[in-house]
């Protein structure tokens, strides 16, 4: 049975993510996809241009956890700062190296004063219920968000 690369997960007072991936890289792509389709808003084509994020820069990204839990949330709040604090606005994700306590990604898009652009703003990436399972189909995580 084949997943969608990520669902969104409603709670109480934050928002969750649930991704998929047949890969552990995969996995973290998609979490991370998830978290940028949760903060920015889908490409708005406008009558003169259109206003979508193209992969045309790279930003290495980065991060190490104690385990694979702590390293998505690494992972996914580094993501964070560079949308919030350097104006990334990013629209895919490469891995280059992933080990079960560090990553080594490149996130691709561009850098941008548009803020008009976010949707949801996502204050931190959280403990609560973070998991990363390996199931018989591939790869799972749940991870909730601060907003």
């Amino acid at each position: 049975m084949s997943h969608p690369p990520y669902e969104i997960l409603e709670h109480t007072a934050d928002v969750g993510l649930k991704a998929y991936g047949q890969t552990l890289p995969e996995l973290f792509a998609n979490a991370a996809r998830g978290m940028i389709a949760l903060a920015l808003e889908p490409p708005v084509v406008s009558e003169v241009e259109p206003q979508e994020v193209r992969p045309s820069q790279s930003c290495p990204l980065s991060a190490r956890g104690e385990d694979l839990e702590e390293l998505l949330v690494h992972f996914l709040s580094e993501i964070l700062y560079a949308l919030d604090a350097e104006g990334w606005y990013f629209s895919e994700f490469r891995i280059g190296t992933l080990k079960p306590t560090a990553i080594e990604a490149e996130g691709w898009g561009e850098r941008s004063e548009r803020s008009e652009r976010r949707r949801v703003a996502v204050k931190a990436v959280t403990y609560h219920q973070v998991s990363v399972e390996q199931t018989a189909t591939g790869w799972e995580a749940v991870v909730y968000f601060d907003i």
